[in-house]
């Protein structure tokens, strides 16, 4: 039988979706997404108590966002055992965009929530090329 067709791991059992490294690929960032939305969703209300009109100041309500989404994130990764630098990469991608989109913002070219949006957006392709610039870390299992 042809190599390529029959996976196999290193036991030599059939390989699995898991075993293959664009699945891996694929089950990391989705597990991040997951993590930055836990992060957003837990630590959301946290702050409309402590400052229930964080809304209403655009810059901080999208930088205290990305701060809920990076600690989600983060904490996952580490739980995955990513290292700090790895982590620390990833989570400048929640601000990245951000930080681009603010200019715009402060010339009065885009919106509030067109900056909300944007960011969120822009964060896709800014996590992809961290992960495609850590390609080793997110194609092999982590041992946490």
């Amino acid at each position: 039988m042809d190599g390529d067709l029959d996976l196999r791991t290193d036991a030599g059992q059939p390989a699995t979706a898991s075993d293959r490294p664009v699945a891996r690929f694929v089950w990391h960032f989705a597990e991040m997404v997951l993590a930055m939305l836990a992060g957003m969703l837990l630590l959301g209300p946290i702050w409309m108590l402590v400052w229930p009109h964080l809304h209403m100041h655009a810059e901080l309500h999208v930088l205290v966002m990305a701060t809920n989404m990076a600690i989600g994130m983060a904490a996952w990764m580490r739980l995955r055992g990513h290292g700090w630098a790895a982590v620390a990469q990833m989570s400048a991608a929640m601000y990245v965009p951000f930080l681009l989109l603010f200019g715009p913002f402060w010339a009065g070219q885009i919106s509030a929530s067109t900056l909300s949006t944007a960011g969120h957006i822009l964060m896709i392709p800014c996590m992809l090329a961290v992960m495609l610039l850590r390609r080793s870390d997110y194609t092999h299992r982590h041992q946490p």
